[in-house]
């Protein structure tokens, strides 16, 4: 900790005083690590957690003493601890704002309670504890200038003098060593990729955006300026007490759409400063934002109005930008060449060779200006060359690396051939989930793209025209990035990279091939990737892969397949050229060599790992109704329930997750029942992994259509888990499954009585009601409706809740469409009980509920018109909804083309068609003839409403023509 402090963190000072930590990003990365650091110590070292300093860390802090809570004797000047060391010296004292801590088990209890204000804590500790490991385990532990590597020895040497806590002190001394060495490659790692700005730099931006300020729309800025005209020899305008901190110059910049800012420009980026009051003022240097990379992004962030015109002007100032950048480029840059020299590998992997490549690359200015990439402009001068590189490669065998030419007529046969394959095909998908195929989007310009932008696109360029190791050395290469980014995602894409990496998987070389499917793996997250390599015919040749003897390639394919299906074509794809029967397959590795009593052996084999794989590629797939059939006829589902039994819960999530999307099928839901999968979900309810409790609710819920499969749930002991599970309410989508479960299970009588006499279910469940997640919210609504419905007592038991009932109307104004049926659903059991009923009604239900009657959701219609006609059975509420105006919504909902929403819009028709002046409304919107064609239904219900309310209305209308004539 001591060296990281004095060489990787960043301090304030000039050469005088203590100097403070100032908050850049890579000082708040390395407090972040040591506050992690310090409040986990406690619970992984426990014994060293007690060990006293040898000196009290002391310093001024922000904590005031009522903000200590047990385990400490507080009084209003002070705090004591109530841990004391062997002398009986509290091992933390608070005098004041004076405080000293001596162990680092009050130093991590002292972190718990600062809360939010322990990175400003920690920050402080440390500016007034320069050298932390000489205060806590004395001088002879500190680190010497330049004897790091003998410092071990130094160390073995003093315990030999030390007392009976020698082996407590070294191992604290190596965890401080260790937190030293994590701290200083974190530092490299923010060091590697900062893009240091310079006076050059920043003077031609601000010459720039002068050229495109001044008045009138259509300019980025009103104006920018220097705060001082004086420059020095060095370019840069700060004074030189402040250039010692990496400050360059101070502007003023005037957007069109805010106030005048005060801004900094430094080394480390663009942020903004405290400004000044007026002219004769100097400028307040403290910083008052986060530090941007440069000018142009820092006013896209704050200034609308300059983004907005920056994209009309950005040819033009991307122009000018280039004619500038002509004149600092350096000689390195005309050396590069297609071919990849071993210095370029190297400059991948070493931090101080990535900053040389980032100055030696230059982003190209053309990419902006058309959103087609660089690489299919067939008219410019760089493609045209590219192409006569790549040429040259097509000859080559193919376990080497294949051109970008030869990609490009590869795939748009294999593309060719998928659509006719498409066209022909004649069997359409029943998926109802959204296609998640959008639209393409680039990032806007150039100043946006961080440098590793460039770096992989350099990458890409050598894989299209190396041989066949430096294709390896590239792929290696290109994994060392943040492949999860997006725009490291894109930057493979916008330069044709996945063309490449997919005729990579053509080749005969293994190499090759698994170094592609690992970035493909890695990429695919992306969904506008996804796409891509659709199109590009990606996915037979992963389906094809499947084959291969390799396990890794096996996995690696299959995983890839997981990511790529995400989507309905894809996942159409997968299976017309075979993939589901192929995943299938593999599901059947760990089961068909080894012998189930050595299960746990078998975990740490290959095959394990590739039928986990197949399962995970299988629960993307599993989305389609056609693909889910075509894994039953594959014979998945016995494959599936033997899996199913392992305990290793890797393997058991994607098993169930298929199972979950399976079971919304009737076919399959009867399998489950056959294979005995009922009595492993339930088992695997108590596991301690909370994404497979959420899957294994899920399962339940989808299978608990039907009554045997909820007494399956009841005999195997599934209510008492679900139950259980309803108190943990910190993850909001396992809630949301478990309460799902419920609501299925409810349905059936017996499991009702179980939960509400012997768990307490109905409790829990009415205080999810309060959970701020909507999903959670439904759900609980969704399973108190059979929980109510088959109650002893129910209208009792409801009132039991105090402030049940308010809280219940209350969710009537939530603007969740779910949350609104599910409650509107709960209203209607509730208002079975006169007593409940009338109770809602001094809450205000009626209002509410005329609320919500302009709505086309046919779902939230159906349980509406149930909760109206039943909340219709007390006092005035018949007149009230009229006077509400939920008449008329009503009678339009008869043209819905759902049976459940016309039986329950009948109804309640039906009970406000009793009022005169509710008669009147819907003779008025209509109604008598679409009532009429519905006493014709089959539907007995529907039948007997839509009669009595032409009855009623019939009955006015003669009251009324007798009265007239009498």
């Amino acid at each position: 900790m001591g060296v990281a402090l004095t060489r990787a963190a960043q301090w304030t000072t000039a050469g005088f005083g203590k100097g403070t930590l100032e908050l850049t990003p890579l000082n708040e990365a390395l407090l972040n690590d040591i506050i992690k650091f310090v409040e986990s110590f406690r619970v992984k070292y426990p014994q060293e957690a007690e060990f006293v300093f040898k000196e009290p860390l002391r310093w001024k802090t922000t904590l005031e003493p009522s903000e200590f809570e047990s385990g400490y004797i507080v009084s209003d000047t002070g705090v004591l601890s109530e841990e004391n060391s062997k002398d009986g010296q509290p091992l933390l004292i608070l005098s004041g704002k004076d405080i000293q801590v001596s162990s680092f088990g009050q130093l991590s209890r002292l972190l718990e309670l600062a809360k939010d204000k322990k990175l400003k804590e920690t920050q402080i500790c440390l500016e007034a504890n320069r050298d932390p490991v000489v205060k806590i385990l004395g001088a002879g532990y500190g680190i010497v200038e330049g004897e790091e590597d003998s410092s071990a020895i130094r160390f073995l040497d003093k315990m030999k003098k030390d007392d009976g806590h020698a082996s407590i002190k070294m191992k604290i001394s190596l965890l401080l060593q260790q937190l030293d060495v994590l701290l200083l490659n974190n530092s490299l790692k923010h060091i590697s990729l900062e893009i240091r700005l310079n006076p050059a730099t920043i003077k031609n931006d601000v010459d720039l955006l002068k050229r495109f300020s001044g008045e009138g729309e259509q300019t980025v800025l009103e104006s920018i300026e220097y705060t001082s005209d004086f420059e020095f020899a060095n370019g840069c305008r700060a004074p030189p007490w402040r250039q010692m901190h990496g400050e360059i110059c101070y502007l003023m910049v005037k957007p069109h759409d805010c106030d005048s800012i005060y801004v900094t420009c430094s080394t480390a980026g663009v942020f903004v400063n405290g400004g000044k009051k007026n002219e004769a003022e100097e400028i307040n240097y403290e910083r008052h934002s986060e530090i941007f990379k440069d000018l142009v992004t820092f006013l896209r962030h704050t200034s609308a109005k300059f983004s907005e015109n920056m994209s009309k002007q950005k040819h033009s100032f991307l122009g000018g930008k280039k004619k500038e950048k002509k004149k600092l480029k350096s000689v390195t840059e005309k050396e590069e060449t297609l071919s990849l020299p071993k210095s370029s590998v190297i400059s991948v992997k070493s931090p101080s060779e990535k900053r040389r490549m980032v100055r030696k690359l230059e982003p190209s200015l053309k990419w902006t200006s058309s959103a087609v990439p660089q690489e299919k402009k067939d008219s410019s001068k760089e493609s045209q060359d590219e192409k006569s590189a790549t040429l040259s490669v097509t000859d080559k065998p193919k376990s080497v690396s294949p051109s970008t030419s030869a990609g490009k007529t590869q795939s748009s046969s294999r593309r060719k051939s998928f659509e006719k394959v498409e066209e022909l095909s004649s069997e359409s998908s029943s998926e109802s989930e959204e296609d998640e195929e959008q639209p393409d989007h680039r990032q806007e310009g150039q100043t946006d793209l961080p440098s590793e932008y460039w770096q992989i696109q350099k990458l890409v360029k050598y894989l299209k025209g190396g041989n066949q190791t430096a294709t390896v050395i590239a792929l290696c290469s290109m994994r060392d990035f943040n492949l999860t980014q997006e725009t490291c995602q894109l930057a493979i894409r916008d330069v044709g990279g996945l063309e490449v990496l997919i005729n990579l998987l053509d080749t005969d070389d293994v190499k090759c091939k698994i170094g592609s499917l690992k970035i493909l793996k890695e990429i695919s997250n992306n969904s506008q990737i996804r796409r891509t390599i659709v199109d590009l015919g990606g996915l037979p040749i992963m389906v094809k892969i499947l084959d291969s003897p390799d396990k890794n390639l096996k996995c690696l394919a299959a995983e890839t397949i997981a990511n790529v299906a995400n989507f309905k074509r894809a996942r159409r794809t997968v299976r017309q050229h075979g993939g589901i029967k192929k995943l299938v397959e593999l599901l059947d590795y760990a089961q068909s060599k080894t012998d189930p009593m050595h299960r746990h052996a078998l975990y740490e084999t290959k095959d394990v790992e590739v039928a986990r794989c197949g399962a995970l590629a299988l629960w993307s797939c599993s989305k389609s109704h056609a693909n889910k059939e075509a894994i039953r006829k594959a014979g998945g589902i016995p494959l599936l329930a033997r899996l199913l039994k392992s305990s290793h819960e890797n393997m058991l999530i994607p098993v169930v997750g298929t199972l979950q999307e399976c079971a919304s099928e009737e076919h399959y839901r009867a399998a489950i029942k056959a294979e005995r999968i009922i009595e492993n979900l339930v088992k695997n309810l108590s596991s301690e992994n909370e994404v497979l409790q959420e899957h294994c609710a899920m399962a339940i819920y989808q299978c608990a259509e039907d009554e045997e499969t909820r007494d399956l749930v009841r005999q195997h002991g599934g209510l008492k888990p679900l139950a259980a599970l309803l108190n943990n309410t910190d993850n909001k989508e396992r809630l949301a499954a478990v309460t799902g479960a419920i609501w299925k299970c409810a349905i059936s009588k017996e499991n009702v009585t179980k939960i509400i006499d012997r768990l307490d279910g109905v409790r829990l469940l009415w205080s999810l009601l309060k959970n701020p997640h909507p999903d959670v919210k439904a759900s609980a609504a969704w399973a108190l409706c059979p929980c109510i419905e088959n109650a002893k007592d129910a209208g009792e038991m409801v009132r039991s809740f105090v402030g049940g009932l308010e809280l219940v109307v209350n969710l009537l104004k939530s603007e969740n469409k779910e949350v609104l049926a599910s409650v509107c659903a709960a209203i209607t059991n509730i208002a079975k009980d006169q007593e409940n009923l009338a109770v809602i009604t001094d809450h205000g239900v009626v209002p509410l509920l005329s609320k919500l009657a302009n709505t086309n959701n046919d779902k939230l219609r159906w349980h509406l018109a149930e909760a109206i006609s039943r909340c219709c059975m007390w006092g005035r509420n018949r007149i009230a909804f009229g006077e509400h105006k939920a008449v008329a919504p009503l009678v339009r909902y008869l043209r819905s083309k759902d049976p459940n929403v016309h039986r329950a819009t009948a109804q309640a028709l039906y009970q406000l068609s009793e009022d005169a002046n509710n008669c009147i409304t819907m003779h008025e919107n209509g109604a008598v003839k679409l009532l009429l064609d519905m006493v014709g239904s089959p539907d007995e219900e529907l039948q007997e409403a839509a009669a009595g309310c032409i009855s009623n209305i019939r009955r006015l209308a003669l009251a009324t023509e007798k009265a007239k004539y009498s």
